[in-house]
């Protein structure tokens, strides 16, 4: 078999690279996620060590730092898939993230493989399944920490706001491609729905009693530079990711005043692109709390403010999740939120069935097969 070539996902980084599987051996050598046979590489993974300022101060790494690398992944193979016949040039702009869950903590000195591959594919959109690795160098140990599915869409280098068709794949099986068509059209309609109750904002609260929504409420203002942008002018949503997680940590932080640790994000939707000068206003409030759990909204409003002829608008929403943690790494009982308003009672209340509907989901899940 002949040797993979080696190339360097991010310019400037010694210990981030990416594994480019030859077609013909892609199926035997790169992890199966079950997707469909394509003619261009359909699997990658990128592998970087964690690093002092990639942690919190517990040392277990930013939940954000890791979506981040979900999405330099899942953005390396769209592109190119979007790339892999004759046609206008473009490039893949993340436009959702399904729900994940961080299934085991990823430690500063680990080396954090993250493997992507194309699973099915739209005339608009590409789906990438994504799978994240922890390895303890020293013992050789490794473990599942993260899955993750993203959705992308190609956006011309010649025009950003045109949206170029997917090239086709080819699926071994036609139950694949109907099964990917049943998660595109879900997936669709949820991220509809989200944009429509998304016109709300959070507003600041003089004085607000501890363990209230206003309470642990943050934001965080940020400049968008080109360090944070594509080549073409706007920001990777791993970047954006990133920032999300910052901000939802706060509000756990503030909330529960313990060590806290990211354990799941619900489906992030991507609703408009932020581009370079923006400034981006990310804020969270806790909106439900269980025994031992939060739920927090971020959302994510972009001012275009060197184009005074735009205004400013909602670029991004999630709801994230975190747990409370001892010294010791054991999980904490949680401060009950205590919802004050008719607005906050009823996003508790919502808040509220989503995690049941996730608990039942999770119990049907490791309920022993007849």
């Amino acid at each position: 078999m002949a040797r993979p070539g080696l190339i360097h996902s991010s310019p400037g980084l010694p210990d981030t690279c990416a594994l480019l599987q030859p077609p013909a051996a892609s199926a035997s050598a790169a992890p199966s996620m079950s997707g469909p046979d394509v003619e261009t590489p359909s699997a990658i993974q990128i592998c970087r060590i964690m690093r002092p300022d990639d942690a919190n101060v517990a040392g277990n790494v930013h939940g954000g730092t890791i979506l981040k690398m979900i999405e330099e992944a899942g953005a390396i193979i769209s592109t190119r898939h979007c790339n892999s016949q004759n046609g206008e040039r473009c490039v893949a702009a993340l436009a959702r993230v399904e729900r994940t869950d961080f299934l085991s903590p990823m430690c500063i000195g680990e080396v954090a493989h993250v493997s992507a591959e194309i699973t099915y594919t739209s005339k608009h959109s590409v789906e990438v399944q994504v799978n994240v690795m922890s390895e303890n160098i020293l013992t050789g140990a490794k473990k599942l920490t993260n899955k993750a599915t993203l959705w992308y869409v190609p956006l011309s280098l010649k025009n950003v706001d045109k949206v170029l068709e997917v090239p086709p794949v080819v699926y071994s099986r036609q139950e694949q491609e109907e099964e990917g068509r049943k998660r595109y059209e879900a997936q669709k309609l949820e991220r509809m729905e989200t944009k429509w109750r998304n016109g709300d904002i959070v507003q600041p609260v003089l004085n607000p009693e501890p363990n209230t929504v206003s309470y642990s409420q943050s934001s965080l203002i940020h400049l968008v530079g080109p360090s944070d942008c594509t080549l073409h002018g706007f920001v990777h949503g791993g970047v954006t990711m990133k920032l999300m997680d910052e901000v939802a940590g706060i509000v756990a932080a503030r909330h529960c005043k313990t060590n806290i640790v990211t354990a799941s994000v619900d489906a992030i939707n991507f609703h408009d692109k932020i581009r370079k000068g923006c400034v981006i206003t990310i804020s969270g409030r806790m909106t439900f709390t269980s025994n031992k759990s939060m739920e927090i909204e971020v959302l994510v409003d972009a001012d275009p403010v060197v184009d005074s002829s735009q205004k400013r608008y909602r670029a991004a929403s999630a709801f994230f999740t975190y747990v409370s943690l001892s010294q010791e790494g054991r999980s904490l009982p949680v401060p009950q939120l205590v919802p004050e308003t008719e607005d906050e009672k009823k996003r508790f209340e919502e808040g509220k069935g989503r995690y049941l509907q996730m608990k039942a989901k999770r119990q049907g899940h490791t309920e022993p097969q007849p």
